[in-house]
């Protein structure tokens, strides 16, 4: 048995992370159309960085490509973004909105460019109120505040002749960082779309697939986050450590977004356009994969069109109660048909007696009987709404997650210390119910950040949680302690939550096997850690992260992707560095990068080079000295992504070939370039490079619309280099360059 749990134990903290279905990505019919309104990702966590603070993000406008000029995406005026808090079930509606506003300004309407000449067009600036009585007043907390532009690329950016003159992006976003007049951060920009998911296999059916193919790779999206202190969120302004326990109830919130336009809209003979009428709201989103997965197709757009207040959700109650998902996870309706998900098998026959597939009565039979008192399933208690049936078998689990959040009460406590009766008082784990009967995510501020480098940080939110408080000696002690990850989601959602894997390990069951009600194949007296389970725990969607990483500090999301590597941009390239530009006379010389994680940013440093520490300058300057020392011709350029040293990558630049390519030795091979199969009648080609040995190789594949299609980097090639670089999918003419510091050729490829 301890072997077994053991196992299972190391099997979860080592399972892949993080697989996601899009959760709010052109979910619906109408919203489809209004990119600039549609809502696709909520998070509420607690900040890694200081316990006292909750970060709130929205994130809008799905499927930004990073080079989608010249009208690049930002927010839309006429529009109001808002971020609503509830804390208080006492009190109708909202207790704290955040509302904002955008402005955009054409700085110099005489040039198609976005950047040109240090002036911006679409420069967007926004204003930020803030009401604390649901709506009646407003208070202006930020007037003016910066958005940053669009990523578009290192001269419209960094060149201090024709740009921006910016260090790094990251400097503008830094820069970008707002306090508002009552304490709270507020960062509003374009950011790499933190979600990630195979959409094309999870929508085809749910043809999930391994390895996945991530559709939001590469795609940007734009963000409203704010730092909150917890005393402004909390509903008698307490701080955590005032909060009673690390569970403390009085320190749940429920958040959720929304975006909201003008009823009218009016477009004049001239081109100009107007808005009138009250305000709608058009999209809103608070647990993810609701309105994707959940709610059917005819009634996603009334859904967007509906708060959670007032009850109004309860007329979708029927789709989390018997959701659709969980037909393809039932062999007796659509399981066969879906292998997918052949791993999710809900529950038949647990212990014998409870089936909670679509339409069976699950916990039903234990309507009235004493057993419930005092737990959540009392109808003194709440047992209307989780038990309201013989025909609703996941109101009892999907419904409080989605709609009340979960309490710390009887049956909703981990099975460990429960003896094998789930209704029995277990290992409590979370408490973050705000039954306001409607869908947001639920919170409690009280509860610890995971350290994200702790060793049993896990994507897997309160799952993972829950399997170390089943499992591990460290934290199994049924009174209450902290576990590692009981800030996860469905306790809030962090930017690296695997929401769609916990999701639809719920819907397969796997909630209903944390308290005690384990899965058809349990025996009794034997291990809860079944086959079954086992199977659950280990499923995954095919992507298991995102496609870049996250800041170490506010705003957390990362830097946009740049708009001149463009979406086609080969993920796997290893980072190199390289010699972009060198001034025989001067000495002045330009650093670059070749691959690596566009999000991060690169420092350099060269021994030789006029201030040659490191620093993200790439302009520099060879010294005199070493430019005219006749024993010298080389200098060793290092570069690595900022403070990480692991990342450190070299390249030997000599700048006496470079000046003097004449002085070559007749016996060098010059450079070659062979395109194998040419034209080609497939969406790749297979290139051969002789004459480069030593030197740094870089690859790319343009049309004749100048869009990219391949890039490569070789940081030393050898005396024979072939490399298969991808084509588009249209015929045409396609363009092949191939460069070394001291040579290129371009070839033209006919794709037939």
């Amino acid at each position: 048995m301890k072997k077994i749990l053991t196992l299972l134990l190391a099997i979860l903290l080592y399972l892949p992370s993080g697989q996601v279905m899009a959760s709010s990505h052109r979910e619906a019919p109408l919203i489809s159309t209004d990119p600039l309104a549609d809502n696709t990702d909520v998070y509420a966590f607690k900040s890694p960085t200081d316990a006292e603070k909750i970060v709130l993000i929205a994130n809008y406008i799905p499927f930004e490509d990073p080079a989608g000029g010249p009208n690049w995406y930002t927010f839309g005026e006429n529009i109001r973004y808002e971020i609503h808090v509830d804390n208080n079930t006492a009190t109708p509606g909202d207790d704290i909105t955040y509302r904002f506003t955008f402005k955009i300004v054409n700085e110099d309407p005489t040039t198609f460019f976005n950047i040109r000449l240090g002036k911006q067009n679409q420069k967007a600036t926004y204003t930020c109120e803030r009401s604390t009585n649901g709506g009646t007043s407003w208070t202006t907390i930020v007037n003016n505040g910066v958005v940053p532009p669009a990523n578009i690329g290192p001269r419209s950016i960094e060149n201090a002749t024709v740009g921006l003159g910016a260090p790094s992006y990251n400097a503008l976003a830094k820069q970008a960082i707002t306090v508002s007049s009552t304490g709270e951060r507020i960062f509003c920009g374009p950011i790499d779309d933190p979600f990630f998911v195979d959409l094309g296999g999870a929508f085809d059916v749910g043809n999930f697939r391994a390895p996945g193919r991530d559709g939001l790779a590469r795609f940007n999206v734009h963000t409203i986050a704010i730092e909150v202190p917890v005393s402004t969120l909390q509903k008698g302004g307490k701080s955590v450590a005032q909060a009673s326990t690390i569970l403390d109830p009085d320190f749940v919130i429920g958040v959720w977004a929304s975006a909201s336009r003008r009823q009218i809209k009016t477009i004049n003979s001239g081109g100009d356009v107007g808005y009138d009428g009250g305000w709608v709201q058009v999209s809103r989103l608070g647990m993810p994969l609701t309105n994707e997965a959940v709610i059917p197709i005819g009634l996603k757009d009334k859904w967007n069109a509906t708060t959670p207040y007032g009850n109004n959700d309860l007329q979708f109650a029927a789709n989390f109660t018997n959701p659709e998902l969980a037909l393809y996870m039932d062999d007796s309706k659509f399981g066969g048909a879906v292998p997918g998900l052949s791993a999710l098998r809900i529950q038949a026959n647990s212990l014998g007696a409870f089936d909670f597939r679509n339409g069976k009565p699950g916990l039903f039979s234990l309507k009235g009987s004493s057993a419930l008192t005092g737990t959540a399933l009392d109808d003194a208690v709440f047992g209307t709404i989780l038990l309201p049936n013989n025909a609703s078998p996941r109101a009892v689990d999907l419904l409080p997650i989605f709609y009340t959040g979960v309490p710390n009460l009887r049956p909703y406590q981990l099975a460990t210390g429960k003896g094998g009766n789930p209704l029995a008082a277990g290992k409590p784990f979370i408490h973050n119910f705000l039954p306001t009967l409607g869908d947001m995510l639920r919170l409690n501020m009280a509860v610890p950040a995971t350290p994200r480098n702790h060793a049993k940080f896990s994507t897997l939110g309160l799952v993972g949680a829950a399997v170390l408080g089943l499992t591990d000696p460290m934290y199994t002690n049924p009174n209450l302690q902290f576990i590692p990850n009981m800030d996860g989601f469905p306790n809030g959602r962090r930017l690296e939550d695997d929401v769609t894997t916990i999701e639809l390990q719920a819907v397969g069951g796997v909630v209903l096997a944390a308290i005690g009600l384990w899965y058809d194949d349990f025996v009794p007296g034997g291990s809860p850690v079944t086959p079954q389970l086992g199977k659950v725990l280990g499923f995954n969607a095919g992507v298991t992260k995102n496609d870049t990483t996250f800041k170490s500090a506010f705003p957390f999301v990362q830097d946009p992707w740049r708009g001149f590597i463009g979406s086609s941009y080969e993920p796997n390239q290893k980072l190199a560095v390289t010699v972009q530009n060198y001034n025989c006379t001067t000495g002045d010389i330009t650093f670059g990068r070749i691959g690596g994680d566009p999000g991060r940013t690169v420092e350099y440093r060269a021994a030789g080079v006029v201030n040659g520490v490191y620093g993200t300058s790439v302009n520099r300057q060879i010294e005199f000295g070493v430019r005219n020392d006749p024993n010298n011709s080389t200098i060793i350029l290092m570069g690595r992504y900022v403070g990480d040293a692991a990342s450190e990558v070299s390249y030997t630049f000599n700048f006496r070939t470079h000046c003097a390519p004449a002085r070559i030795s007749a016996e060098s091979e010059p450079l070659s370039v062979r395109v194998l199969g040419n034209p080609s009648s497939k969406t790749e080609v297979t290139v051969e490079v002789t004459g480069a040995t030593g030197q740094s190789l870089h690859f790319s594949v343009i049309n004749s619309q100048g869009q990219q299609f391949g890039e490569h980097a070789v940081p030393t090639a050898g005396s024979v280099e072939r490399r298969t670089l991808r084509l588009g999918q249209q015929t045409g003419v396609y363009f092949l360059e191939v460069k070394t510091p001291t040579d290129r050729q371009i070839i033209k490829v006919l794709r037939q």
